[in-house]
This record gives C-alpha cells, sequence and structure tokens, in this order.
C-alpha cells in the first residue's frame, strides 16, 4: 500500500486508530499523572464513543485500519520476529530484575498474536504472573508497583507516534517514557505487515533519533509547506534535522514552518490550538492569533535557510499558502467559552474532505461557527473520549488522501 498525505484537507482514503481497550480499566489515580490522563474514562462509553468516530469515516468511504490488528498480521506475517518483538518490549518498558525479565518472556511467548499485542497494550499487573527466585533486592522492589510493564493509554491518539509525509513516514523519538513504547508496534507494522513490507517507504526520522518530536506538532499544509509546532512534546533541533533530511532528498517540501507555541498543557501540541478545515480556512484557539514567532526554514540551492519571522497567524499562512485565510476562533469570542471547549478540543477537527470535518458535539460553540463558515460538520459523543485530553484530529493518523 502506498502512502500518501500531501494536505490537511484531501479527501480521506485510509486512517489508523486505536479501539480503547482495557489499558483505560488499568489507569488509577495514583498513577494518572505517570500515564499523562488527568481522568479515568468510563471503558464501555468511550468504545461506544470511538466505534461512532470509526461508522462516521467509514459512511464517508474512508477505511478504517486498528494499529492491534495490523501488528497483529505483521507478526502472523513473520512469526520468525515473535522472539525479537517480545524482548523489545520487555526492554523498553524498563523492567531491571532479571527474574522478573524471564517470567515476562516466558509469559507473552506462550500467548498467540492477539492476545500477546493486547496484553502488551493494556498492561501487565504483577499478579499475572509468578516469578521465581524473588532474592534481590530489584526483585522485591518490582512488588512495590501494580504493573511490571505500564499500560499504554495514550495509544487511543494515534496521531503522535509517526507521521505520514507524503509517501514516507517520520517515525517519532516520543518526549514521554510513558509514550514511548508506542511506535515499536508502529515500526512493527512498516515493517513486517503484508501492506508495507514490499513498499519502498522512505523513513524520514527513526525511533530513536536523538531530539524528541511527536505527531500532533505536524500539519501538512501542502505539498510544499509542511508546519510543526516548537511545543512540550517537539524539540526544535528535531524540526531542523527533518527539514535538512526533507530537503535533501528532494521531496515535495520546500518550507517548514516551525511555530512557537505556550509550553503548557492546555497548549499541548500544535494541532490542540490549531487545524485546517477547508482551502483557506483553519480553526484557531484566540490564544494563538496575535503576534506570533516562527522560524521560516527554507530549501535553498545552498542547503537550508532559516529567518525568525514575528507577525500574526493569518499572514503568515497568506503568504505561505498564497491564497486569503479565515480564522474561525474555538469557541468564540467569549473567553470562558473559547478556553472551555478548547480544552474539550475544539479545535482539534479532523477533516476528511475540503469543507468536511468530523467534531467533538459537545464543541456546540465551535461547531455553530463552522456550520456559519459553511463547512460540513459532522458531530461525533465525546462524553469519555474527552477526557483523554485529544479530538478526532488526535485519534486518527491518515495513511492516504488525495492529492489537491
Amino acid at each position: 500500500m502506498k502512502l500518501n498525505v500531501t494536505s490537511e484537507i484531501g479527501r480521506l482514503k485510509t486512517v489508523l486508530l486505536h479501539r480503547p481497550s482495557k489499558e483505560l480499566e488499568n489507569l488509577t489515580p495514583d498513577i494518572l499523572e505517570r500515564l499523562l490522563f488527568d481522568d479515568i474514562p468510563y471503558l464501555k462509553q468511550a468504545q461506544r464513543e470511538h466505534d461512532a468516530f470509526a461508522d462516521v469515516l467509514r459512511e464517508h468511504g474512508v477505511e478504517v485500519l486498528y494499529i492491534q490488528d495490523m501488528v497483529v498480521e505483521a507478526l502472523e506475517n513473520h512469526p520468525e520476529v515473535k522472539s525479537n518483538f517480545i524482548n523489545q518490549f520487555i526492554e523498553e518498558s524498563h523492567v531491571v530484575s532479571h527474574s522478573v525479565k524471564d517470567a515476562l518472556y516466558k509469559f507473552l511467548n506462550e500467548l498467540a498474536f492477539t492476545p500477546l499485542v493486547s496484553k502488551m497494550i493494556e498492561g501487565i499487573r504483577t499478579w499475572d504472573i509468578t516469578v521465581l527466585n524473588k532474592s534481590s533486592i530489584m526483585d522485591m522492589l518490582e512488588n512495590e508497583y501494580p504493573f511490571y510493564t505500564d499500560p499504554m493509554p495514550n495509544i487511543l491518539f494515534q496521531r503522535d507516534p509517526f507521521v505520514t509525509l507524503g509517501e514516507g513516514v517520520v517515525m517519532n523519538n516520543m518526549m514521554t517514557q510513558a509514550r514511548s513504547r508506542e511506535t515499536l508496534l508502529s515500526e512493527y507494522m512498516f515493517k513486517y505487515h503484508p501492506r508495507f513490507e514490499n513498499e519502498d517507504i522512505p523513513f524520514y526520522n527513526e525511533r530513536f533519533d536523538r531530539y524528541k518530536s511527536e505527531g500532533g506538532d505536524f500539519l501538512v499544509l501542502s505539498e510544499e509547506v509542511l508546519a510543526i509546532g516548537i511545543s512540550q512534546r517537539t524539540d526544535p533541533r528535531a524540526i531542523e534535522r527533518l527539514a535538512k533530511r526533507l530537503f535533501k532528498e528532494n521531496t515535495t517540501f520546500k518550507t517548514v514552518l516551525a511555530f512557537n507555541i505556550p509550553k503548557s498543557r492546555a497548549f499541548m501540541h500544535l494541532d490542540t490550538v490549531f487545524t485546517q478545515v477547508d482551502y483557506g480556512v483553519f480553526t484557531i484557539h484566540p490564544g494563538i492569533q496575535e503576534t506570533l514567532t516562527i522560524f521560516e526554514i527554507e530549501k535553498t540551492s545552498n542547503g537550508i535557510q532559516t529567518t525568525k519571522v514575528v507577525t500574526s497567524l493569518e499572514m503568515i499562512l497568506k503568504k505561505h499558502l498564497k491564497r486569503e485565510i479565515t480564522l474561525i476562533h474555538c469557541g468564540g469570542k467569549d473567553l470562558i467559552t473559547s478556553g472551555r471547549e478548547q480544552w474539550n478540543d475544539g479545535a482539534n477537527t479532523l477533516a476528511i474532505a475540503p469543507g468536511v470535518v468530523i467534531v467533538y458535539e459537545r464543541n456546540n460553540v465551535t461547531n455553530q461557527a463552522l456550520r456559519d463558515a459553511g463547512i460540513e460538520v459532522l458531530e461525533v459523543p465525546s462524553s469519555e473520549l474527552s477526557r483523554g485530553r485529544g479530538g478526532p484530529r488526535c485519534m486518527s493518523m491518515p495513511l492516504v488522501r488525495e492529492k489537491l
């Protein structure tokens, strides 16, 4: 299967999701901060909401793939990599005790592929397995925490582990330990799934690259212009290295715009405050409407040129997209409403075609503003999904979009 994403709004053909599962039921108040959650979603309702999201995608002609199924199919296609996959997972779970490592390997190796991947995602509790010969201090310290391997609740947000850029992939070295293993699943999918293993897919970044980055900070504005947020989760040095690689490999991209956004939980990624919904039309949080610092990284005959620009979002977009720009405020102009709806991902829209977006139904002020601007709004329920602090765009990774 050929990857192809050269815009944010081209008609969506194939998308990757993760349906929430038991990893949400392994969240407890004591480990919420460690696992980057603010609350504990009710799993059954979260699944109903996610299924409604997937159904809307299918009803509009989008092929929906699930990361868990894709990894299982990759392992079935290459069963000889199972042992290495398990060992990588254990090492990247930062298990220290050799006795626990041995017991984990034995436990996981005896599982068929489907329960194996499920157990990796949901987390392995200390009472799931029996560890023999607990004699060292490290062995005994392992029992002070309820999991031998942490659950991966953030895998719900498939936007972040990697980025589809043109016909290639940016595999991210994610900022937090809580999310770093998610990219292991992405890597095995691309390496061993029959859809991808024989495709010559360029990788512009590897999962253990020197600097941190996450997919929610990437917006593909056109075949030539890529926007990336300098955020809590994406290092400016990662942006510079990626720009050099994109230019060196003669991709279609000629400009990378690095947006310096506030470093806070509410502004976690660029796509929490800024998403495209149509030609020249964007949903934004009012907090980034005023003066911004943007670094223009441009391809030149001698390599790259970086220019610091202090201007408005409207002006920088107008300059590089060469068209008039319309900015739709998340929550309108009321500060209380905009703050609340941005917290509930009102600006995190997923365009499935030009002027057609999927949004959370709870953000009624933003959704009406979109309708007033002529956008077709497809609402999905979100009472539980929104507790994870990610919207429809966060939950989805486009693999194929039609070119504009």
